[in-house]
């Protein structure tokens, strides 16, 4: 073979292995670039399905709410429960803003917890009428201790049935979820069922279940002459310690429609002669004159004279 054929066959099989490796950068780089999207799609797919499952498996929700939430709720939770002692004895008994005031229990039952004698609340977040009490609550036991955890609902505008409630979307608070400390009682509420209406029932859907022995508190003393004929049953119930109760709501909840958390607060701390603070305050003493009974006129910050005149008339 000549110089010139032999110089033929090398180029051409130069361009052949040149080309043969050209084809395998090709391969390469395609086996690279479905290796690359087979992996964003598995992430997506991986991503999709994370979504889905955490959509999928939240808890139900237990309450609904538009109110305050972080510094806005902890200036509202501040202006209920650090109004001054004169002016929750200037508001005494509410200047005819409450309706109802705690009952004296006879042979109640005794009711304690570590140690200390205790209130025990039965209600519900869908109660209108829980509602308007549950600010006159914090503001009384906040007189005695610490509330932690609070958060804001609303109470239902209709249950599960689509019947409306009175005094639908009254502003308030939740006993769920919170804690209270104090060293002179025991709180423990109960909140029974939440806002949400559960169309399975006709009602709400069911949150806390009170004991047998808290049922039975409700029974033997939410029932004539305790409360009205006919009202058997109401909530809020609040016993206190075997000595009075309070079977639904001590002021009208109407007082509070249309006014906002911050609103009410507000109210509360700064305008003693409105209707608002003379509603919530005014039930918050009662309240405290029947606690004042539990703890024996303990601590002397809360069970002030005018407290303790307030209790001569329960």
């Amino acid at each position: 073979m000549g110089k010139a054929s032999r110089t033929k066959v090398d180029s051409s099989r130069r361009e052949r292995i040149a080309a043969q490796r050209a084809a395998e950068r090709r391969a390469e780089q395609r086996r690279r670039i479905l290796i690359a999207a087979g992996s964003i799609i598995a992430v997506v797919a991986i991503v999709v399905a994370f979504i889905v499952v955490k959509a999928n498996s939240k808890p139900p929700a237990t309450s609904a709410s538009n109110g305050p939430t972080g510094a806005a709720l902890a200036s509202v939770v501040s202006d209920l429960t650090t109004v001054p002692a004169s002016t929750t004895d200037k508001i005494g008994n509410g200047g005819g803003q409450v309706s109802a005031t705690p009952k004296a229990v006879t042979n109640g039952t005794p009711l304690t917890a570590n140690g200390k004698p205790e209130m025990l609340y039965m209600g519900a977040e869908y109660c209108p009428y829980c509602a308007a009490e549950r600010w006159a609550m914090i503001q009384a036991l906040s007189r005695f201790g610490t509330f932690s955890g609070l958060s804001t609902i609303h109470s239902a505008a209709a249950n599960g049935a689509g019947q409306a409630e009175p005094y639908p979307n009254t502003p308030t608070f939740t006993f769920h979820g919170s804690t209270y400390t104090s060293k002179y009682l025991t709180f423990t509420p109960v909140e029974s069922e939440t806002n949400i209406p559960d169309k399975s029932s006709g009602g709400y859907t069911a949150l806390e279940t009170p004991t047998k022995d808290q049922t039975a508190l409700l029974t033997k003393y939410d029932v004539p002459p305790y409360v009205p004929s006919g009202s058997e049953g109401a909530i809020p119930f609040i016993y206190f310690g075997g000595k009075y109760i309070i079977a639904g709501a001590s002021y009208s909840p109407q007082v509070l429609s249309g006014l906002s958390w911050s609103k009410i607060a507000s109210e509360v701390k700064n305008n003693p002669n409105g209707d608002v603070a003379k509603a919530i305050v005014g039930t918050a003493n009662y309240m405290t004159a029947a606690i004042c009974k539990m703890t024996g006129n303990q601590p002397a910050s809360a069970c002030t004279s005018t407290i303790q005149s307030l209790e001569k008339n329960l």
